[in-house]
C-alpha cells in the first residue's frame, strides 16, 4: 500500500509539472518589464533560458550546476546547440501578442485571463502557438517594453518564429495595438486592432503591415471615432494597401471581444508573414456582424488549461541564479535558491 501511495503521488506530481508548463506567469523576468503570462502549446523537452557570453556570468552557472549537484560543470554550448538542434527538428510555432484592456489592468495578473486569447484557449480554442500575454499595470501600452518581452520569447523559445509575431488587442489594448505596430512595423507579421485607437506619431508605419482594424458604431466608451481618425491618418496622401476596416454596425464596446474567441481570427494573423514578398495582406478571410454572434458555438468549455502558480524570478543582481532556476523548471529550486548570494 506504502508504494501505491508513493507511485500516485509520483504520478500526480509529473502531471502537475506538465501542466506548469503550459501556462506560466512571470513577474520580474525582463529588468522594468511587464509581467506576463507565456502559454506554450507542447510540453518542452526542456525550458529554455538567455544565453549570455559575458565570462562572469558562466563561471556563476557553472558553480551553480556544481553546488547542487556535485558534478563537473555543465557544458552551456553544448546545451544551447543542443535546443537549437531540438527546436528544428520540432519545427517553428508562431507568437501571438495580446493586450488586454484597460479594465484588466493592476498587479493581480489572474485578471487578464478573464477574456482574450488565454481565456479562448481554455474554452477550447484549438492553437498551435506560443501566447505572450502581459499585464499593463496603468497607463499606456509601451511599444519598447512589449518588444523587450517579445525578444525574451524569441531567445527563451528556439522554435518560435520571429518572422510570425502577431499582436492584437482590444480597447486599451488596441491603442497598444496600433503603437507597438507603428513602432516596429517590420517585426511583427500581422495586427488585429479593436475598439481602439492610437497615439503614435508614426501612424504612417502602419502601412507596412497588414493591419485589420474593428470598431463598434455604438461604442460609448471608445468611439468609433478614434479608429476613424488613425485610418484618415493613414489614408492621408496614399492609399494602405495593407487595411482591412470593419465597422461593426450596432456594436457597443463589449461585443466585440468575441472576436478572439473565433478560428477566423488567428488563421487571419497565421495568413502573414514577414518573408511574403510585398507584405500583401490576405482578404480571403471574413469576420464582421455575420459571423461574431456565433463565436463560442464551437467552444466546448472552459477547464482546458491548468494555471500554474506565478513563478517569481528576481533578476536584479542575481543574474545567474535566475537563469539556472529557469533552466531546471522548478518552482520549488527557484524559491530555494533566490537565499543564495550570488555576487
Amino acid at each position: 500500500m506504502r508504494y501505491i501511495c508513493l507511485a500516485l503521488c509520483l504520478l500526480f506530481l509529473g502531471n502537475t509539472r506538465m501542466h506548469a508548463q503550459q501556462l506560466l506567469a512571470y513577474r520580474n523576468q525582463v529588468d522594468g518589464g511587464y509581467s506576463f503570462w507565456f502559454y506554450s502549446p507542447d510540453k518542452p523537452s526542456e525550458v529554455s533560458v538567455p544565453m549570455r557570453s559575458e565570462e562572469k556570468e558562466l563561471q556563476l552557472r557553472m558553480y551553480l550546476e556544481q553546488f547542487y549537484h556535485s558534478s563537473e560543470p555543465y557544458n552551456w554550448q553544448h546545451w544551447r546547440e543542443k535546443q537549437k538542434e531540438e527546436a528544428e527538428h520540432r519545427g517553428t510555432k508562431p507568437l501571438i501578442v495580446f493586450l488586454h484592456g484597460a479594465s484588466l489592468c493592476g498587479r493581480d495578473m489572474k485578471k487578464v485571463l478573464r477574456y482574450g486569447t488565454l481565456n479562448a484557449i481554455d474554452r477550447g480554442l484549438q492553437l498551435d502557438a506560443y501566447v505572450l500575454a502581459p499585464q499593463n499595470p496603468g497607463g499606456a501600452w509601451q511599444p519598447d517594453k512589449l518588444m523587450d518581452l517579445v525578444e525574451w520569447a524569441c531567445r527563451t523559445h528556439p522554435d518560435a518564429d520571429t518572422t510570425r509575431v502577431y499582436v492584437l488587442g482590444m480597447s486599451l489594448g488596441g491603442y497598444g495595438t496600433m503603437d507597438f505596430s507603428a513602432a516596429y512595423p517590420h517585426r511583427i507579421a500581422a495586427a488585429m486592432a479593436i475598439c481602439g485607437g492610437a497615439t503614435s506619431k508614426n501612424i504612417a508605419n502602419l502601412r507596412e503591415l497588414p493591419l485589420w482594424i474593428l470598431h463598434g458604431t455604438a461604442d460609448e466608451a471608445v468611439p468609433i471615432s478614434s479608429s476613424d481618425r488613425v485610418v484618415a491618418a493613414m489614408r492621408r496622401g496614399a492609399t494602405p494597401q495593407r487595411l482591412i476596416y470593419t465597422r461593426l454596425k450596432g456594436y457597443n464596446h463589449g461585443q466585440p471581444a468575441r472576436i478572439f474567441y473565433m478560428e477566423e481570427t488567428y488563421e487571419w494573423l497565421f495568413a502573414h508573414s514577414l518573408t511574403d514578398e510585398g507584405r500583401p495582406i490576405s482578404k480571403a478571410i471574413s469576420i464582421g456582424t455575420h459571423n461574431i454572434p456565433q463565436a463560442y458555438r464551437s467552444l466546448s468549455g472552459p477547464g482546458h488549461l491548468q494555471v500554474s502558480d506565478t513563478r517569481e524570478v528576481f533578476a536584479h543582481g542575481n543574474v545567474a541564479a535566475m537563469e539556472f532556476a529557469l533552466k531546471q523548471d522548478s518552482i520549488m529550486r527557484a524559491d530555494s535558491i533566490r537565499a543564495i548570494h550570488v555576487r
